[in-house]
């Protein structure tokens, strides 16, 4: 048996007996050690599995260039970033962005910004158009309606896109997607989005203005949320293909 067919066939072994995951999560371990990690195949594994919560937060640093990809400097950066941190909260204090009232999802969004250059205004999201094509390919009949209710321009895209569904949906199913979004794939919000209006097509179909349309899709039922995000990433996978290890 070659090295392939029996990693295939304990991938397979595992999964039946209920330990999905344990191939990719020493996948994973055996990149973490390298001395310098490999971005390029951490963006891959991020987007084809979903990173153990042990593993998560040190992932995500280093995809977002918070944390260099060389193990020895990692506390030394840490240390700077933080204070990073605290000369950005205090300067959005200092010019009265955000106080002791403002939500923490906000305060993070305006630190961004500021960061970026992007204060006070973001530019526009382009997706969209890309929401209206990709419902349009799996319910154009759900998407006319949209259009007959005038709901298209008034769905919680801020909600969806630039708070990438931070108070949509609960932080297990957040993570799941955060994985995609951090290693560089955004389009992965759209699907999120899509099959967020696939779930509750029957409830969306029966209301008929754009008001409580958009009402309703800014507080869905929570209990849902698993089963949108692996539709959503299965969606994202058929219509955008599966990231592949460069070699």
């Amino acid at each position: 048996m070659t090295e392939d067919s029996q990693r295939n066939f304990r991938s397979v072994y595992y999964e039946k007996v209920g330990f999905r995951g344990v191939e990719e999560k020493k996948s994973l371990e055996i990149l973490l050690k390298d001395d310098r990690l490999d971005i390029e195949k951490l963006c891959t594994f991020s987007q084809r599995f979903p990173l153990p919560s042990m593993y998560r937060a040190l992932v995500w640093k280093v995809l977002l260039g918070i944390l260099p990809p060389h193990h020895e400097s990692h506390a030394q950066v840490m240390m700077y970033r933080k204070e990073q941190y605290s000369d950005v909260l205090h300067a959005l204090e200092v010019i009265r962005f955000i106080s002791d009232a403002t939500p923490q999802v906000e305060v993070y969004l305006y630190m961004h910004r500021l960061e970026s250059g992007k204060l006070p205004r973001s530019p526009s999201f382009p997706l969209p158009k890309a929401f209206e094509q990709y419902l349009n390919l799996e319910d154009s009949r759900l998407l006319s309606h949209l259009k007959a209710c005038c709901a298209v321009s008034t769905l919680p895209y801020e909600l969806w896109f630039k708070k990438c569904f931070a108070g949509c949906l609960p932080e297990s199913s957040l993570q799941r997607i955060w994985d995609k979004v951090v290693s560089g794939s955004c389009k992965i919000l759209v699907f999120v989005a899509v099959e967020i209006l696939l779930t509750f097509k029957i409830k969306v179909m029966a209301l008929n203005s754009a008001e409580k349309i958009t009402k309703f899709l800014e507080n869905i039922p929570q209990d849902s949320s698993d089963a949108i995000v692996s539709k959503a990433i299965d969606l994202w996978h058929k219509h955008c293909g599966t990231p592949v290890h460069s070699s």
